[in-house]
Formats: structure tokens, C-alpha cells, sequence
């Protein structure tokens, strides 16, 4: 059977589509949820500041801690980290993981308002960027770490506000800062546990909280506040000859197509790194 020929142009516009289709296809990683709601407002606002009526969601935290792993980043180049307070707190003897089967011992210092914990080791990494500005409904985040225990990472949007509200150990309300998650690594099914204590970095690269909880099943994520934020970095002790923590200094332009790199840096650096509670 005879075929006629089809005209060059018709042939370059099937092959334009086909890759514009396969390019849209791959603006999300794989394994993502359902696309996020609508932001309520207008996008791109500052967010405005906590209140008490502001939305909750309740956490209970067991009153006997089991060990536990999570993830942690540098903000002191001379040995000062922060990652989540759940993650280690009364914990005995926690460590930073710096290769397969070794770790550095790790001091805690809890820090009673936040789910936000200090870690101080011998010896650190270079320092992340942080980003103390409000940040802006709409916008992108990027939570590199260790969920289930393993490298991973999580693209997320930035929703609104809603109150942490904490039972059982350490019981606290805080303000947070909610997220509906738009991508993850390739092949990560189920719960982020282990993410808890990453840090959330703008497009820019720079830290703007730090990951202390999820809801799995409304696809959500949550992070410190801004308010929280510039307490904690207060806080965050300097350590002979450390300079304090570069605000606004840039990182890498970050995007969903590039965060799993950019991820997998920043592990390699150990600038993220995991942190496992040992003996409680």
C-alpha cells in the first residue's frame, strides 16, 4: 500500500508539539500529588501576621521518645546546625551522619517556643544562605533531606498561615507556615517521615524556615514561621572565628527541574545532612 508523503512543515510541527507536550509534562517531578488549591488572596502578597484564629492543626507528639532520624542543615560553619525539635528532643546522644556508619556527636539545645532545635559538633560545614524576609503567597519552596531515611527531596507552594497546636510532650501552640506539596523525588511513596528539620529554601536557594511537620493525606507540609525564623538565627550561637549567617547572600536558582541536583549537592556538601537520635 502506497502512503502519500507529508510536507515537511507538517512533520516539524508534529515533532514542536510532541516536545512541548513532553516539556509541560515534566514541569512537576514525578510521584506528585494532586495539583495544590487556589491560593486564597491575591498571589504574590506578603503574607500577613499570625493571629490566633488563624486555621490549626493538632500534632500528638508521644510522651516517651522513641530513636529517631531527621535531617538537619549548617548555619555555622564552625559546627552550629539546625533541624526540628521532635526529632531530638530528650534525646541523650544524637549525631550529625557525615558518611556510611559515621557520624560526629551532636550537643541539643531545644528551644522551648519552637518545634526548632540548636546541634553543635566539632567541626561543620559551610554555612546555607538564609532568607528572613516575608515571604510571599503563591511562592515555591524546596525541602532537600531525608525522608524515610534516605535522600530525597519535596517541591512545595506556599498556601497561608495555621497554627501548630502540640500534644503530649513539649506541648506549645506556634505559628506555622503551610504548604501544599507539588512534587517529590521520583519513586518516594507515602509518608515524608525523616524530612522533619530540613530546611525550605526559596528559588534563590536561601533558607526561609524549617520543615517541622506534614499531613500526608491533605498533601501538606509545614514549616516555622518567618517570626520564628529570626529568633532562632538570633539565637544561633557564634562559635571562634565564624562569621555570622550570611542573610541574603544568593545560592543557586532553584526550580522543578533542578531541585533534585541541587539537592544532591547540598547532601554531598553536607550543608544538609542527617541527624539520628542514638540513646534517649
Amino acid at each position: 500500500m502506497h502512503f502519500p508523503k507529508l510536507p515537511d512543515w507538517l512533520v516539524y510541527g508534529a515533532v514542536v508539539c510532541a516536545l512541548l507536550v513532553v516539556a509541560v509534562g515534566r514541569q512537576e517531578r514525578a510521584d506528585a500529588p494532586p495539583p495544590p488549591p487556589p491560593v486564597p488572596g491575591e498571589e504574590g502578597v506578603p503574607l500577613g501576621p499570625a493571629s490566633p484564629f488563624d486555621p490549626s492543626i493538632v500534632v500528638q507528639v508521644p510522651d516517651k521518645q522513641e530513636p529517631a532520624s531527621g535531617t538537619a542543615f549548617s548555619v555555622g560553619q564552625n559546627g552550629v546546625w539546625l533541624t526540628a525539635r521532635h526529632v531530638v528532643d530528650g534525646c541523650k546522644q544524637a549525631a550529625i551522619l557525615v558518611a556510611d556508619g559515621r557520624g560526629v556527636a551532636a550537643r541539643v539545645t531545644i528551644d522551648p517556643r519552637f518545634d526548632a532545635a540548636i546541634l553543635t559538633t566539632e567541626g561543620g560545614a559551610p554555612a546555607m544562605p538564609v532568607n528572613l524576609a516575608d515571604p510571599r503567597k503563591g511562592m515555591r519552596a524546596f525541602h532537600p533531606g531525608f525522608p524515610q531515611g534516605h535522600a530525597g527531596e519535596v517541591a512545595s507552594r506556599l498556601i497561608g498561615r495555621e497554627n501548630l497546636v502540640i500534644h503530649g510532650r513539649g506541648a506549645r501552640t506556634e505559628p506555622v507556615l503551610v504548604w501544599a506539596e507539588v512534587g517529590r523525588t521520583d519513586n518516594l511513596k507515602g509518608t515524608l517521615a525523616g524530612l522533619s528539620g530540613a530546611p525550605a529554601l526559596d528559588s534563590a536557594g536561601r533558607v526561609i524556615g524549617v520543615t517541622v511537620a506534614e499531613s500526608p493525606r491533605r498533601g501538606r507540609i509545614y514549616t516555622t514561621a518567618p517570626e520564628s525564623m529570626r529568633t532562632l538565627i538570633a539565637r544561633t550561637p557564634r562559635r571562634g572565628g565564624d562569621a555570622s549567617v550570611p542573610e541574603f547572600a544568593p545560592g543557586e536558582a532553584i526550580t522543578t527541574d533542578n531541585y533534585g541536583r541541587i539537592a544532591d549537592g547540598l547532601r554531598r556538601d553536607l550543608r544538609v545532612a542527617q541527624v539520628v537520635c542514638l540513646a534517649v
